[in-house]
């Protein structure tokens, strides 16, 4: 590399170029023309000023007003070295050159221009690291949890999955929906507490669930197993605060025949959405604590039967939706607003559900908020042509 390769290396500093999953800053390029335009502003004032009065020492503003507006690290050393030339101008028009104002002014201009250049780098670099970590998170959440089908079996899905953690696309909340030999089985649960630890809960009672929904044929079962998988991960490795983890979840699964089975272990119950009336809780009789409270072996929670008809659609949630609070402290009214939004497809119905509740609360939810439609729609199968046979002679 030569000299000259190597200084430019030196003060440039890290790429600014965009990284895949990171929104890039938040000042249009022509904001870079501000530090000149302050620049012209100082010289009119000082040109069209009556007094003896100089206002040189106003140009050390200049390069730090190009450390914020910019994102390149070499723009405040450039705009520093036009400043330095004209605080030299100024003090030649005013008669100070030598005067201790001037070397004032000057020395300012470099130490500011000197530090805009290090906040720029810095800016840079700590961008470069939230972009690789909100990549790494995206691709995360992708594995952990994954894309939803608009079809699976005998229903239509979708899920809507928002993080409360700043630069998140992750968090407690969990969400699976597979088509098994024993019908199309979902979960959704939540997971206590946040951040690092409350994702490997999640995962693994999600990588469970995706081996017991095939294996198990009972869904209290398929509980069971979540309830051994969980108290093992909790217990093999250091997790901290194990005493205090649980996850609650609930569980449902839905036959071609409409026949629907529904575990719940601590969770919100799910609503039931039938055309042309109210949403429905589903409640259980029986309370059941949520997994990681009882011993494995004493997991056994009741089933809830049912028998859904098609178009009916069953809404699966965490409790950051119902728990959204307005200014007033009042919760969202999801069994009464989720009729009203209940238009289009699966997907457009998680929408319309979200920004409803975004606009009841006024900003960005406070918590993970889960939301899974299960819409009943069996496939219908073409009648097969039949043949006559015509005997031969």
């Amino acid at each position: 590399m030569s000299a000259t390769g190597w200084i430019k290396d030196r003060l440039a500093g890290p790429s600014p170029g965009a990284v895949p999953g990171t929104v890039t800053g938040t000042w249009p390029k022509t904001s870079m023309a501000l530090p000149f335009i302050g620049m012209l502003l100082i010289l009119a004032l000082d040109w069209f000023s009556a007094t003896a009065l100089t206002v040189e020492p106003a140009l050390t503003a200049v390069p730090a007003l190009a450390a914020v507006v910019s994102r390149r690290t070499w723009y405040p050393l450039v705009v520093g070295l036009a400043t330095e030339a004209v605080a030299f101008l100024l003090a030649w028009y005013n008669g100070v050159l030598g005067q201790s104002v001037h070397t004032a002014t000057v020395l300012a201009i470099a130490l500011v221009g000197g530090i805009g250049w290090v906040s720029a780098t810095l800016r840079v670099r700590q961008e470069q690291a939230l972009a690789e970590a909100q990549l790494v998170a995206e691709v995360a959440r992708r594995v952990l949890l994954r894309s939803v089908p608009d079809r699976l079996g005998c229903v239509r899905a979708a899920v809507h999955y928002a993080a409360a953690a700043a630069h998140a696309s992750i968090g407690g909340d969990l969400y699976e929906v597979v088509n098994t030999r024993h019908g199309v089985r979902a979960v959704v649960g939540d997971v206590r507490g946040k951040g690092l630890a409350a994702v490997e809960t999640a995962a693994a009672v999600l990588g469970a669930f995706r081996e017991a929904a095939h294996q198990e044929p009972e869904l209290d079962r398929v509980a069971g197993w979540l309830a051994v998988s969980l108290d093992r991960v909790l217990h093999e490795g250091e997790h901290p605060g194990v005493e205090e983890e649980f996850v609650t979840l609930v569980l449902i699964g839905v036959r071609p025949d409409g026949s629907v089975e529904i575990v719940n272990c601590g969770h919100p119950a799910p609503l039931l959405l039938t055309p042309g009336s109210p949403a429905r809780a589903l409640e259980l009789p029986e309370t059941v604590p949520p997994l990681g409270v009882l011993d494995p072996a004493d997991v056994r929670p009741p089933v809830q039967r049912l028998t859904v008809a098609p178009g009916d659609r069953i809404l699966l949630f965490t409790d950051g939706v119902i728990e959204a609070r307005d200014h007033r402290g009042a919760f969202y009214p999801l069994a009464e607003r989720l009729p009203y939004c209940a238009v289009g497809s699966p997907a457009e119905v998680l929408r319309r559900l979200h920004e409803d509740v975004v606009r009841h609360v006024g900003h960005k939810l406070g918590d993970d908020a889960a939301m899974l439609l299960l819409h009943h729609e069996p496939v219908q199968l073409p009648q097969q042509a039949t043949t006559e046979l015509v005997p031969t002679a």
